[in-house]
Formats: structure tokens, sequence, C-alpha cells
């Protein structure tokens, strides 16, 4: 253990809180048992408002908070903008009022419960940007009280909970531990997964204290089927920070493969699918035309900067970042070497994107390397169009916005070149192949595709 490290754990143990009273926390546990706790979810995104239908449906009264007023008026209506959460299902909530949605944060008065499922971005340099957070805080330190329960849910870096929110809640003289309590559980949310939803998906938790440990987990167990206690928000922090790492490593590396079985005219799709036989050792990822999301292109760098400040360059994760983000370039050399094929460049040529949300069949375009592969075409000086029924529109940086195309037989022949992007379901490749001039395949939607005249060109 470093010699810093040492002192922040001894001023810690120095600033152990005496035991809460029994009636604070038997009220507390009380009120989650029974289900009469006030909840007050900050955030009302892919993350808060999937929580906030489940949370309801059992009982609890939520009120979401959000900033933005459309979001606020949507859910009000009875209607939902989550691609997972039908309308019907916020509606029956909202009708029984057990769902609200509102801007004013002065609802926290009242509130026994608080959860802080706002955004986690990174800024230009790629360091973590925390100031949804801080902004959360900043409105919930106004109505802290005691017998509250605060949950910090967004992607951060390990010590965000015990470093940034716990001073700026104590700081009227509550403490934590004692008066209130405290913990992180990161969200696990993944889009358009309808096998495992925010009720089946184990619940990670962590508190700032023993008793706060015990109520988190207490209350997510009101919902949630498994919940797994760590030792410390930063432990429960750094859990999320190694699944997504995990994941944009692994990503990297089956890239790299894909760049290296270009080189060696090898197809990776079929050494991939070979080595998944192995029953054992060998777990497979696959290529695609860049990393997508909210998780997985962020969240490495979250751990990356933190180790930064330690005096800890993290390689691998620097490494697979640097290659996961070059990839909407090499998809871009495909869609040239396809063009080239018909004796033409890329320069005034008429590109189809199919599927620009980050996944297949979802209408999120956070971080989608579709993007990234239009504003490179657009500066090579093609006419880029796309399809894609889950997102009608699409706004670009210094670019005028595009709007999708209809997928039909016209839209198909007039363009020269037919990109596969995100490879939803509802595309017929054998048909997008058939009436396409030549296509470029970055998730092996064509696998099962008939080319008897050669026009697939795959990454």
């Amino acid at each position: 253990m470093t010699a810093k490290a040492s002192k922040q754990k001894a001023k810690r143990k120095a600033a152990k809180p005496s035991p809460p009273k029994g009636g604070i926390v038997s009220k507390l546990e009380s009120g989650i048992k029974d289900h009469s706790a006030l909840v007050a979810i900050i955030g009302m995104g892919y993350v808060g408002l999937p929580l906030a239908v489940e949370l309801s449906r059992v009982g609890f009264k939520v009120t979401g908070i959000d900033i933005l007023e459309k979001k606020v008026k949507t859910i009000n209506s009875g209607k939902s903008d989550i691609d997972d959460i039908k309308n019907s299902d916020v509606k029956e909530l909202v009708d029984l009022k057990r769902l609200h949605c509102t801007g004013d944060f002065s609802v926290l008065r009242n509130s026994d419960v608080i959860i802080i499922c706002v955004p986690t971005p990174l800024n230009k340099t790629k360091d973590p940007d925390v100031s949804y957070i801080l902004s959360a805080v900043d409105g919930i330190e106004k109505y802290v009280h005691k017998g509250q329960l605060v949950i910090l849910e967004s992607t951060t870096y390990p010590g965000t909970t015990e470093e940034l929110i716990r001073p700026k809640l104590e700081e009227g003289g509550l403490k934590v531990g004692r008066d209130f309590f405290l913990a992180f559980s990161p969200e696990r949310v993944d889009p358009g997964n309808e096998k495992y939803t925010t009720q089946n998906t184990p619940k990670v938790v962590g508190g700032t204290t023993p008793v706060c440990m015990k109520i988190a987990k207490l209350f997510y167990e009101q919902v949630i089927t498994q919940v797994i206690p760590t030792s410390s928000t930063q432990s429960a922090e750094m859990v999320k920070l190694l699944e997504n790492t995990f994941r944009s490593v692994n990503i990297g590396l089956v890239n790299e493969v894909a760049l290296m079985c270009d080189r060696l005219g090898i197809d990776v799709w079929e050494v991939i699918d070979a080595a998944a036989t192995k029953p054992f050792g060998f777990m497979p990822f696959y290529p695609g035309p860049g990393l997508g999301g909210h998780c997985i292109p962020i969240d490495p760098h979250y751990l990356s900067w933190k180790l930064k400040s330690l005096n800890y360059y993290a390689r691998f994760i620097e490494l697979a970042g640097d290659i996961n983000s070059h990839m909407p370039e090499y998809v871009v050399q495909k869609i040239a070497t396809a063009l080239n094929s018909r004796k033409l460049s890329i320069n005034g040529a008429k590109v189809l994107i199919l599927g620009v949300a980050y996944k297949k069949d979802v209408s999120d375009l956070r971080e989608s390397p579709s993007l990234d592969v239009i504003k490179i075409l657009q500066e090579k000086g093609a006419r880029v169009n796309y399809c894609d029924q889950f997102v009608p529109a699409i706004k670009l940086d210094n670019a005028p916005d595009l709007k999708a195309s209809p997928l039909n037989e016209k839209t198909l022949r007039f363009n020269d070149c037919a990109a596969i992007i995100t490879d939803h379901s509802y595309f017929n490749y054998q048909w997008i192949v058939d009436n396409s001039p030549v296509v470029v395949d970055t998730r092996n939607a064509t696998k099962n595709v008939i080319d008897g005249r050669k026009k697939i060109f795959k990454i």
C-alpha cells in the first residue's frame, strides 16, 4: 500500500462515525420492506427509467427528476422514450400514481431513497466529465436529511463516491453511516437485451460503511433477483470498469486479428468460428466497425485516467482504445476497395450506410461508429445516405442533418456501394446483396448469403 493510500485509510478510520441510532435504521428498513419508502431517481434515461418502472411495479412511489422538460412531459403523459420500456408500462404506473417525473429537486425533501443515474461522458481530452454527478449532488445537498439513503449508479472511476459525494453531503454536519447512508451500485443495462433486464441481472452493491451496505442491499433486493455485496464503494466502482475494460480489450484484440487476417488473405470470421469450437480456454469476440454505446468506448478511459493520477500507465487499455478508435478508418478503406472494384473512387461516389445505431435493433446513437464512418466518407467527398428504421434522422457535426432513406430496390441501386454497419434483424441481407452494386459487410451479416457475383467485401 502506498503512503498516500495509507494516509487516506487512516483518515477515514479516524473519521469513522459512531453507530447510527436504531430508530433511523429500523424506520428506513421498514419503509423499504413494505415499499412505503419514497424513491427519487435523478436522470430518467436508459438507466433511470427502467429502474423506476421496476420499483414502481412492486409498489414503491417513484419520482423521476430530469433537467429535460421534454422528457418530463413524455413520462408524465404515460409514454416512454426508451427502447426497452413500452408506453403501456409507463402509462399504467403513471395512472396508478406510482410514477411521476419533475425537474424540481425540492421533491428530495421528502424522499427516503435517492438514486443518481446521470451520464458520465468523457471530455475532448478523454478525461472523465463528472459534472453531471456533481450537479446532481449539489441538488441533493440542499435536501439531504437524517434517515436518507443515497446511491450512485453512474459509471465512474474508483473513489468517486468516497472522495466527491461523501464530503459534499457531509458539509451540513450530517455523517455518513450515522445520519444518512451512501452506496454505489453500477448500472448494468444492456439496451435491446430481452433475456437480461434490470430485474434479473445480478446487482453489485458497495456501501460507504457496513450499515450503508446492509440498507442498500436490502433496497435492491426488493426488485432484483440477486444482489452481490462488495466490501466498499471503490470495489463496486472498479467492478463496472473491469467488466467493460474486459470487453474493450478483447474487442481490440479481435479487431487487430481482423487487420492481420486481411493482410494474410484469411477470412477472420472463419477463424473465429473454428476457434470457438474449443470447449475450454476460449471465448469468442467479434470484429466490427468500432465501439459504440455509452459504456465500452468510455469506461476504460475512466480507469486509465485514475491510474495516471497514481503514476501508472494502463497499457492494455490505451492500446485497445487506439485499435478500436481507428476501425472506422479501416471500414472506409474497405469501402474504397469495393468502389475500386467498380472503377470508382470515394470522391463523388454515392454510399449507403445500412444501420446507424450503435448496436442491432435499438435506436441508441451514443458513440456509434457509424457516425465516424459517415464523417470520414463525407470528408473524402462521398455522397452519404443511410437506412435505419430505428433512427429517422441524425444530427452531424459541421454537416447538414441526414434523414433516413426508404429501404427499397431504388435506394439500393441508386447508390454505388452499400455498407452494413449495424446488422439490424429486419434487414433482408440476401435481398440487399442481390440489389446492390457492391456491399461492404462489417458484421458478418451476409454469412449465409449466396454471393454468386462476388459483390461482398468483409472486414
